[in-house]
Parts: structure tokens; sequence; C-alpha cells
């Protein structure tokens, strides 16, 4: 992981798509798509909301996310996370609680890498 960290933080609203590489930690609200490079973590805290498209290799929720998530390492969904959208994922981890209002779609490594080289 890159030692780029980036804070979104609680009352600020950013309209617009992020890329992404280290960490990036949502605890406002985004209005856009999110794109991460290989190595990188997202993490949507409780406070935190996003309205649009995830694409990253890790992605931690623990907040709100309407729009499809494509994680293709690791996801955790935390016991207040709500998704509003399909999940594609390799690795899922949901904690009690956790809500996904759409379907779960299981990509394996070797698919979502050619996708991504693609």
């Amino acid at each position: 992981m890159g030692s780029n960290h980036t804070l979104i933080s609680k009352g600020t609203r950013i309209v617009g798509d992020v890329h992404f590489s280290g960490e990036l930690n949502v605890e406002g609200q985004l209005v856009g798509n999110i794109v991460a490079d290989s190595n990188a973590e997202l993490l949507i805290s409780q406070s935190g909301r996003v309205e649009g498209q995830i694409q990253a290799p890790k992605v931690i929720v623990r907040g709100l996310v309407q729009g499809d998530i494509r994680c293709t390492k690791h996801l955790e969904l935390g016991a207040t996370a709500v998704v509003n959208g399909n999940v594609f994922y390799t690795l899922i981890e949901m904690v009690k609680g956790s809500q996904v209002n759409g379907s779960l779609v299981f990509v394996n490594e070797a698919e979502s890498k050619k996708k991504a080289a693609g």
C-alpha cells in the first residue's frame, strides 16, 4: 500500500469522480465514482456516504453506498454498512447487521485481473 492518506472529513461534500492511490477515508459525502489503483484501500466510515460506483481492491464499508461496488481483493461490510447496489467481490466479509440491497456476485481473481488489464 502506498504512503498516500486522504481524508474526506465529516461535514465535507465532494461532487465529482475521485481517482486515488494509497488510502482514502470517507467520513463525509462523496457524489461521484471512486476508482483506486491496484494497491489501494478505501474506508467508508459510519458517517460516510458515497453516491456512485466504487472500483477498488480493498474496501471497508461502515456507512452508506448508493451504487455498485467492484472489489478485486477483499471487501468488508461492517455492522452499520448499507449498500444499495450490486456487489462484485473476490473475498467478502459481512458482519451481522450489514445490508446489501442488490445482488452479490462472486468474481474470481483471475477474471478480475483479466478485466483490469483489458
